[in-house]
């Protein structure tokens, strides 16, 4: 596949999560996890012991992970939002960053102004996801798009 993503979590709430969401990250290919906010410790749901195959980067603040943004890479929150893309139809950028909000606060609204926002559609009005199965989502919707595009 060309290009690259990276996933992670603003102030994640719940460490378990981290290491259930670097293990999808390893399965579907992306190529690093973050946190924005608490640093990451080793957990139990860290089975194939995913550190040896993608790093994961911790940044103390929003200011300090956007100063990090690669060049030429789309951020894409991903939230439950007014006017956010239905994962359903989205076109992923070949570079793209995403950046899933806290278990219980979400992402704040200063942080979504201006990026792209997509959400996972549910058949029911109550569809907040937990933050790892969310991001496995993301990232499974995007290597099954990439692998029908031919990437």
């Amino acid at each position: 596949m060309r290009g690259y993503c990276g996933i992670g979590v603003w102030f994640p709430k719940a460490e378990h999560n981290i290491g259930t969401l670097w293990r999808s990250a390893t399965i579907f290919q992306a190529d690093f996890i973050f946190t924005i906010g608490p640093r990451y410790r080793r957990q139990v749901s860290d089975t194939l012991a995913t550190w040896r195959h993608i790093p994961l980067y911790t940044y103390v603040n929003y200011a300090d992970f956007y100063a990090h943004l690669p060049y030429d890479c789309r951020l894409v929150c991903v939230e439950l939002a007014p006017g956010a893309f239905d994962l359903r139809t989205f076109v992923h950028p070949e570079r793209a960053i995403y950046l899933l909000g806290a278990e219980d606060n979400g992402l704040p609204s200063d942080v979504l102004r201006g990026q792209i926002v997509i959400q996972i559609p549910a058949p029911c009005e109550h569809n907040s996801l937990n933050v790892a199965t969310a991001g496995s989502i993301i990232l499974w919707d995007r290597w099954c798009k990439s692998a029908v595009r031919g990437g």
